[in-house]
């Protein structure tokens, strides 16, 4: 399992476009430079809405080698056009519970995980679970969610324009230069052509971001999206996030090792408590990441 995974070791400008981009991505009416308050660009957009996530009393557990690492969330609300980042060291369960979030990884329990992606649609994600429905969270992962993980997840026989229009087109959603636009920001319209191999780590991830962003999902996860492009790009990144959440009123969860730059945007935090036991040779290291005692 590769580090930081779950407890084991190891200039924004506009462009012009023959079609307007989706509404959600256009620029915002208020700058997004220095310290910037999510729940402040909220109210200027869209206002504060009900939870897009309500997790309660998650456990995810891995076992290696006498030692059991174990994720435990016991509350967690992100609402609609909020944003909020995942601060912890490496191992402590945050690309984990991203994966959860995303709907491609199963909890070993969980209580409740609603998921509401618009004010009168919530699907019991726990439920789903519990049932084996899991044919049905397919849909939901592609309509409403954009997840951008570490590695990119770029599809290598795609040309870039191909992977970052691959959302908007599994869900039949006409061509109206949101693909071209999110690769000028990101700094990518060159490379539309070419195929993942030909570009750099930091090209790829930038690419990885476009394509999350590019259906207008409700739900925005991202892994270390900083963690692989240079200081000007990492400024437009996170614009388009927090944009994402202020225009389109998603919800936005990072996972970040970038603590600086989070600190300055003002973004709400959420670091784990970490507990170690050892009991008859045995240990459990436990990472709770708890909204109510942060």
């Amino acid at each position: 399992m590769p580090e930081g995974r779950m407890g084991m070791p190891k200039t924004d400008s506009s462009v012009r476009l023959r079609h307007p981009p989706s509404a959600a991505l256009r620029a915002p009416p208020f700058p997004l430079r220095g310290k910037v308050s999510c729940s402040a660009a909220v109210n200027q957009a869209v206002g504060a809405g009900a939870s897009v996530i309500a997790l309660r009393d998650l456990i995810k557990r891995r076992s290696a080698s006498g030692t059991t690492f174990e994720l435990s969330v016991p509350a967690l609300d992100v609402p609609r056009g909020g944003c909020l980042a995942l601060c912890g060291e490496s191992g402590s369960g945050k690309s984990t519970l991203l994966d959860i979030l995303a709907l491609a990884s199963r909890p070993d329990s969980v209580k409740a995980f609603a998921l509401s992606a618009q004010a009168r649609q919530r699907s019991d994600v726990a439920a789903l679970w519990q049932r084996g429905g899991t044919d049905r969270l397919a849909p939901l992962r592609a309509r409403h969610l954009g997840y951008v993980p570490q590695t990119g997840g770029l599809f290598a026989f795609l040309r870039v324009r191909d992977n970052i229009a691959l959302p908007r087109r599994l869900l039949g959603m006409q061509d109206d230069g949101t693909v071209e636009h999110l690769a000028e920001r990101l700094g990518v319209a060159d490379q539309l052509r070419k195929k993942p191999s030909a570009l750099s780590v930091g090209q790829r991830q930038r690419v990885a971001i476009a394509r999350a962003l590019a259906h207008g999902p409700a739900l925005v996860l991202a892994d270390e999206p900083t963690a692989s492009v240079d200081p000007a790009t990492a400024e437009t990144v996170m614009a388009l996030l927090l944009e994402q959440a202020a225009q389109n009123g998603a919800a936005v969860v990072v996972a970040s090792h970038d603590w600086a730059r989070i600190q300055k945007l003002g973004l709400p935090r959420l670091h784990p408590r970490i507990e170690r036991h050892t009991k008859d040779g045995a240990t459990l290291v436990r990472s709770i990441f708890d909204q109510a005692h942060r």
